[in-house]
């Protein structure tokens, strides 16, 4: 064997290993399952009165300390308070595919057709990112973090 060969076959396992880290870290590595009974899994929505609690049964989130936009939910919600605050504009985030109750691409659909409303639940949940809520009328609910576009002069070194 020359080393040519040698050296090709390195590149390209070394790409192939690389590659595969990274997929691991995008779909598994980060993401931690939020326990039903913890004081995370608690969603308040934003009405006209402020901000209002949401119990929702059959509860599943996952979250990941490294982006602020990686929190995915899943419920059902029995009933939702009056006066809760549209967010018309708001497009789901792709979730990992192991997260199965939270389909983006279908509650994109949804929420474009009028199958679903999307719902402001919390504004600045961390700075420049909101909480937004799709809401189907059989009580569904799903989840995600989205940026906000309400200081969009700012640049992105600030």
């Amino acid at each position: 064997m020359n080393w040519g060969k040698v050296a090709i076959i390195a590149l390209v396992g070394g790409g192939i290993a690389a590659g595969a880290g990274v997929w691991y870290t995008q779909e598994y590595a980060f993401f931690d399952s939020i326990d039903p009974a913890s004081p995370e899994a608690a969603i308040t929505v934003q009405t006209a009165d402020g901000p209002v609690p949401l119990p929702l049964t059959g509860f599943e989130g996952i979250n990941a300390d490294s982006s602020p936009i990686r929190w995915r939910i899943c419920g059902r919600a029995e009933a939702l308070p009056e006066g809760m605050i549209p967010a018309p504009a708001s497009q789901p985030l792709n979730g990992p595919r192991w997260f199965s109750c939270y389909d983006a691409p279908r509650i994109g659909a949804d929420l474009q057709s009028g199958a679903a409303t999307a719902w402001l639940a919390q504004s600045e949940v961390r700075p420049d990112v909101d909480r937004i809520l799709a809401v189907y009328p059989d009580g569904r609910v799903y989840g995600w973090h989205e940026y906000n576009e309400k200081n969009p002069e700012r640049g992105v070194m600030d």
